[in-house]
């Protein structure tokens, strides 16, 4: 990932501000940023705050925090399982830069494991001896991880803390933003605000189908910056996954051409065991168990993988339909009690050793259950923001009911309207919900195209429509 592209990413600079700092970059010469200071696109102060959040590569094999045999261990398993031939392939697959990269390779052919087989353009090409292959099939037989080099727990730690939640705060117009498509108050916002800037953990609760899964969801759109996580982490000799492509969002990386898999003028100096993400936003519901909660260790492939709300670091962590686990609510919440207080997790490798994380996501539990009766007082008090999503207002409700049907391109007036509160409330005898305009608008269309005609609101749908919204008792 190149500067300008994080840049862009992070809404600090725009792509045309590139394109017009890489034309003057031509003339000028220079670094890009200092490039894009000249013409204004961003201050000084602003590009070294970003550029001090960046992970720096490592110059050399200290620098990694990493035992070189581990390094060597984990060279050699990437070539051996993936069939590298080249440097430059090495570098690409272990994620180190050519100057750690460089003397393991050196090293792989002082012990007779790699030995140079010829050229190809002008990068060597290696192959692996005999040695080298028993070398690495003897690797395997610990651990079977074969990625991208793992960062120190150390590093994770410190980058955790140096990009925890808080340090991202939203404004009223932020959250406006990412609310835009749903009718919410000037009020909730403010209710909300000081919630998702506090970074502590968040209760919203409510009658069923008023948007709380919603408007937990749209709190994805809320936070900008971008942040960095490992793909890997080693502990105690252990290897962590933690970059799981199904829950976070790489940004998108461009290539940079390599004329010599050595030399790095053709390199950004950041350090690639880093992933540049979006900050992740984790969702789970009733599926989730305590050991989904714990560290998960295969004893077939060797390795561990981060249990779901360290891969919510630097993010959200909701549990949605709280109360509705396999797991007693009691249980699952003691879980998250020292987090919650300390701000720090405990994790326990399967060789007994515990140690210790951050724990710096928003966690946010959704029920629709009463959370007096999930949740005793003690706990209750814990949770220093709780929300409730009620029932919308009869205005909120037409709001909603008016921009569905525009959408639809559905006739809609206040006698439908009328009508339609009317059955809901008297002859139904419900609760309006905000859920309930769309499941409206969606069954009067089904109805019209089952029909072959233009959708519209007359008695007979909207009955139909109201018949499938609650079941017939007796």
């Amino acid at each position: 990932m190149r500067l300008g592209d994080l840049l862009v990413a992070a809404n600090l600079v725009t792509v045309a501000d590139i394109e017009r700092a890489s034309e003057h970059q031509v003339k000028a010469k220079g670094q890009l940023g200092d490039n894009l200071v000249a013409i204004g696109a961003i201050t000084r102060e602003a590009l070294e705050a970003f550029t001090r959040q960046i992970p720096r590569e490592p110059k050399d094999i200290y620098d990694t925090g990493l035992n070189s045999a581990d390094l060597l261990n984990l060279l050699i398993k990437l070539i051996y399982s993936t069939r590298l031939e080249s440097a430059s392939q090495y570098i690409d697959a272990i994620k180190l830069p050519p100057l750690v990269v460089e003397p393991l390779v050196q090293m792989a052919v002082d012990r007779n494991l790699l030995a140079a087989r010829g050229s190809r353009g002008n990068e060597l090409r290696y192959e692996l001896s005999a040695l080298g292959q028993q070398w690495a099939q003897d690797a395997m037989k610990a651990s079977l991880y074969a990625g991208p080099a793992p960062v120190t727990l150390a590093e994770f730690c410190d980058r955790i803390l140096a990009q925890k939640i808080t340090n991202d705060p939203v404004t009223f117009a932020q959250i406006k933003s990412a609310l835009r498509d749903y009718d919410v108050t000037d009020k909730f916002i403010e209710k909300i605000g000081p919630a998702l800037n506090s970074g502590r953990a968040m209760l919203l609760y409510g009658p069923p189908g008023n948007g709380k899964t919603t408007v937990a969801l749209s709190f994805a759109d809320v936070f900008s910056s971008v942040i960095y996580i490992p793909y890997a982490v080693m502990i105690e000799g252990q290897i962590m996954r933690v970059f799981d492509p199904s829950l976070h969002e790489p940004l998108e990386r461009e290539q940079a051409p390599q004329q010599n898999a050595f030399s790095s003028l053709q390199r950004d100096p950041y350090d690639s065991r880093w992933v540049a993400i979006r900050r992740p936003f984790v969702v789970t519901g009733g599926e989730l168990t305590m050991e989904m909660l714990d560290l998960s260790y295969d004893p077939t492939t060797g390795f561990y993988e981060a249990p779901l709300h360290i891969k919510a670091l630097g993010g959200c962590f909701v549990i949605d339909d709280f109360g509705r686990q396999m797991v007693n609510p009691t249980s699952l919440l003691n879980r998250w009690i020292v987090p919650m207080e300390s701000k720090v997790d405990f994790l326990k490798l399967h060789t007994g050793k515990s140690f210790a994380l951050p724990f710096e996501a928003l966690l946010i539990f959704s029920t629709n259950l009463n959370p007096e009766d999930l949740m005793d007082p003690a706990f209750l008090r814990r949770l220093p923001y709780k929300i409730e999503i009620g029932s919308p207002s009869r205005e909120t409700f037409k709001a909603i009911f008016t921009k569905l049907s525009a959408d639809r391109g559905i006739e809609f007036n206040d006698d439908v309207f009328n009508v339609i509160v009317h059955k809901i409330t008297k002859e139904k005898r419900l609760e309006i919900a905000a859920f309930q305009a769309r499941f409206i608008v969606d069954q009067v269309v089904a109805v019209a195209r089952f029909k072959g005609v233009a959708p519209r609101f007359d008695l007979a749908s909207i009955d139909y429509a109201l018949d499938n919204l609650k079941v017939h008792q007796g």
